[in-house]
């Protein structure tokens, strides 16, 4: 009788423990509003380090595939070096560069790793462009006289535009992931909090919310990049 009611009490005390738990929603307003400086920081972070990467990313691949494009013999080798740099896994390249970042900084290390993923993107998809320019387009600016950066600038890259804007778009789009993994060395933006909430006993409003606003962000660059890609291809719009 003395187990009995020893039970008895153990599983009223279980009983209230678990009345007591606090509930583990996937979303709640609550959080976004008591927390909504972390998730403004985060957030820009996020913005700040996606911007720079694409940014730092076509001042490597322009000149990259222009070389590739004015000296075909440089084309394969480029393109099999960025391509070999893709394919290393995220976290390994972020460990490997960390040592080697300059000044320790840890936003650089995020930034160098994120401009290697993206320069493959960028570097195909201009190189793309530039070589879908018709060869009868080219023979024709060279009937008016145009010299060799006249045509690539009046010419070529214009024909080249939605190339490579859609090589800017997936590299932008991309990136947005990408940063999140940066968290590993201290700079991940919003893959910062998604981090905390599986530490913080698997927050899942936490976690759900910065994952959703990684998201929003990776559509919201994307449509940003659509309508640029609209005002700087006019022609192309009644396709």
């Amino acid at each position: 009788m003395a187990l009995s009611s020893g039970s008895a009490v153990a599983h009223a005390g279980a009983s209230v423990f678990a009345v007591d738990e606090p509930a583990n929603p996937w979303f709640t307003w609550a959080y976004v509003r008591d927390n909504s400086g972390d998730l403004q920081r985060a957030l820009e972070e996020h913005v700040v380090l996606t911007v720079q990467a694409v940014a730092l990313g076509l001042l490597i691949a322009f000149p990259l595939a222009l070389l590739a494009h004015r000296y075909r013999r440089l084309a394969a080798p480029v393109l099999g070096i960025t391509g070999v740099l893709y394919t290393i896994p995220s976290l390994a390249l972020f460990a490997f560069i960390t040592p080697i970042s300059f000044f320790g900084l840890r936003q650089r290390t995020v930034l160098v790793g994120l401009v290697i993923y993206a320069l493959l993107i960028l570097v195909r998809n201009i190189l793309a462009g530039l070589e879908g320019v018709p060869a009868d387009v080219r023979e024709a600016a060279q009937g008016m006289g145009y010299g060799r950066a006249r045509m690539l600038w009046n010419v070529e890259l214009p024909v080249a535009a939605p190339a490579i804007m859609a090589g800017i778009r997936v590299a932008t789009v991309s990136t947005v992931a990408l940063v999140t993994v940066g968290v590993i060395v201290g700079y991940g933006g919003l893959g910062g909090l998604i981090l905390r909430g599986f530490q913080n006993n698997f927050y899942r409003a936490e976690i759900v919310t910065a994952s959703l606003l990684t998201v929003a962000l990776g559509l919201t660059f994307d449509l940003l990049l659509a309508g640029a890609t609209r005002l700087v291809t006019p022609w192309a719009r009644g396709r």
